[in-house]
């Protein structure tokens, strides 16, 4: 991963009466702008053909961004495209916080919330197992099994930003999002088909739904083409992964400090955005924060995510993506199965 762009201040001449701070924001705007207007740009098309033609909106982000990759390099607009890409991201994570609650435990139930748990722990273990047998890692298991158990490209996002920078983690994290996502997109229009055929009622074939589709707007779509009872219950179970999400992190965290070399510099033991994500969602446990402003916050969430998708995008070279290799392809076709048998014998154990 290519190191933080520093944000070269350029001469200004403060304007008479402007203070230090106001100078300085000044300075920032400039370095940030160009980069950040492109990225807007590139989500806010991938987003138009979302909406008109029902593309997978972060695989639309990602795809869009890639030929853009020459722009990254501009000293323009290089600052503004890794910010997009780090800062942008986090907050975007963080607000998802306003989605989940501890009432989803009560609504799930006690089997079904500790059937997902079960499912979203051994994928991730699974994953960090199976890596090395096939030539990757275990940071590329643990950022592709975080990503199929949780909750797709947010997931890989958030992962990616505590794991130690390498020369190939844009690379590993675009081809995450990109595979996950047509993954994703697979299981929508395959698994509804399933649940009807093996007789599900409309309880597990929530639970089974929610429990094993990527990303949020399949699993939406999914539950909702077999019935607006199904869709209920995928939804409330897919956003109880989301919530997984915060542990996953900080676990994941906690075993990458232990990993550390003495002396070198260690990642934060609870990073502020996952902090922020719980701190939202004890608010929105106890009803502290008002319904009417829980939309617009999920809103601009999404809108991060997008934004940081497309920069991430930016950032990789499609010559560096085709050295990913089909044994990534194995991976994730691997981790996506297992999740879906794990989480079927589940349900048909509840039946």
């Amino acid at each position: 991963m290519a190191q933080s762009p520093q944000i070269h201040s350029q001469t200004l001449e403060p304007s008479q009466g402007a203070t230090p701070a106001e100078v300085t924001r000044m300075q920032t705007a400039r370095a940030l702008g160009p980069g950040l207007l492109i990225v807007a740009m590139v989500a806010m098309a991938a987003q138009f053909l979302s909406d008109h033609y029902g593309a997978p909106v972060m695989l639309m982000a990602i795809l869009l961004g890639m030929p853009l990759q020459f722009l990254s390099e501009d000293p323009r607009a290089k600052a503004g495209i890794y910010f997009a890409s780090r800062a942008i991201l986090r907050i975007g994570v963080a607000l998802l916080g306003v989605r989940v609650s501890a009432e989803m435990l009560v609504q799930i139930g006690a089997q079904n919330v500790g059937l997902v748990l079960v499912a979203v722990a051994a994928t991730i273990l699974m994953s960090v197992a199976l890596a090395p047998l096939v030539g990757k890692n275990r940071l590329f298991g643990f950022l592709t099994g975080g990503a199929v158990a949780i909750c797709g490209a947010s997931a890989a996002m958030a992962i990616s930003s505590l794991l130690p920078n390498r020369a190939e983690s844009e690379r590993d994290l675009s081809f995450t999002v990109i595979s996950v996502t047509l993954m994703s997109t697979l299981a929508m229009i395959v698994y509804p088909v399933l649940t009807e055929q093996l007789g599900l009622g409309p309880k597990l074939a929530g639970v089974f739904l929610g429990g094993t589709i990527h990303d949020v707007a399949q699993v939406v779509g999914a539950g909702y083409s077999v019935s607006d009872e199904v869709g209920d219950i995928s939804t409330l179970v897919k956003l109880f992964r989301v919530t997984l999400l915060a542990p996953v992190v900080f676990i994941g965290a906690l075993m990458l400090r232990k990993s550390v070399p003495a002396g070198a510099k260690r990642p934060p033991l609870v990073p502020a955005f996952v902090l922020a994500f719980l701190a939202l969602a004890a608010a929105n446990s106890f009803h502290l924060i008002p319904q009417a402003v829980i939309g617009p916050i999920d809103t601009l969430s999404r809108a991060m995510l997008v934004a940081a998708v497309a920069a991430v995008g930016m950032k990789t070279s499609l010559k560096e993506l085709k050295d990913v290799g089909g044994t990534a392809i194995v991976i994730i076709v691997a981790q996506t199965g297992f999740l879906a048998a794990l989480v079927l014998a589940g349900v048909m154990l509840l039946r």
